[in-house]
């Protein structure tokens, strides 16, 4: 079976902004007249760590807890996601660009382009903190570690995170053979027309300026959060009460330990500075 490289990977560190983003370009893509449901998001632009997608390439239940297993069945889920015979496929990644037992996560010869987006750790840690219902400290602990990840659950198989910074460079750091996008949360919130349609640039979609304005408009966090509280959000944690909140940039300088913030600083600094979040 000869294989496509038709996914544009949605890449991101938790809690970075990655399904505000599937959200724009769901609604950019679809041109609705109103905004589309959140809960269909994942038509739109799949996760690669759901289990029903492993289960389905093997046609039995696995034990997602088999990391071994899991791995293995890696590249024959990637190659169901592309025998659709799709252009391209937006698949969304917590995963770095990394290979656990020699088996690469983000294989060159499925990858048409990724577009990473980044987000100051400072503020991420608050984020990540409440999605998993851990303390802001145990957050910052794991967002430093090399060997941070997300265990498996009964709907997700494991992923490999690594630190922020391990992250962001297995993406941006060594060469890769397909284009790459970094757009920083932080722009995306302060100018979003720009930086949204750099997004749309980039996949080679032209921009029409009501149609990426009404976008914006129809995945605002209002409009996400309002969503949410009507129907839920089936990508939602167990132990998350909730998934959009307000999406500020700067909570940090009131919210975080000084201490904590000078860890994280201290730990990962030369990759802060090189993306604007260091002086």
């Amino acid at each position: 079976m000869t294989t496509r490289r038709s996914i544009v990977w949605l890449a991101s560190y938790p809690k970075s902004g990655n399904t505000w983003t599937r959200l724009f370009l769901a609604n950019y893509l679809i041109n609705a007249s109103k905004p589309v449901p959140i809960n269909e998001a994942h038509r739109f632009a799949m996760g690669d760590a759901m289990v029903k997608m492993y289960n389905r390439v093997v046609g039995r239940v696995i034990d997602q807890h088999d990391l071994a297993l899991c791995l293995r069945l890696r590249e024959p889920v990637l190659r169901a996601i592309t025998a659709n015979g799709a252009d391209v496929n937006f698949v969304k990644t917590h995963n770095a660009r990394v290979a656990p037992d020699g088996v690469p996560l983000i294989p060159d010869h499925h990858t048409r382009s990724a577009i990473y987006i980044l987000r100051n750790p400072l503020d991420m840690v608050l984020s990540y903190a409440r999605h998993y219902a851990i303390t802001v400290e145990d957050a910052a602990t794991r967002i430093c570690h090399p060997d941070n990840g997300n265990l498996p659950t009964e709907t997700t198989v494991a992923q490999y995170l690594g630190s922020w910074e391990n992250h962001v460079l297995s993406w941006m750091g060594p060469p890769a053979p397909w284009p790459r996008l970094l757009v920083r949360y932080e722009d995306l919130l302060d100018d979003p027309e720009t930086h949204f349609g750099k997004v749309l640039t980039h996949i080679g979609v032209p921009i029409d300026a009501d149609r990426l304005r009404r976008a914006i408009r129809y995945s605002s966090f209002d409009e996400l959060a309002r969503q949410e509280a009507t129907a839920g959000f089936v990508e939602r944690p167990k132990e998350a009460d909730r998934f959009f909140r307000k999406g500020r940039k700067d909570q940090w300088k009131t919210d975080l330990a000084p201490e904590l913030a000078a860890m994280i600083r201290q730990k990962m600094g030369a990759t802060m500075k090189r993306y604007g979040y260091l002086a």
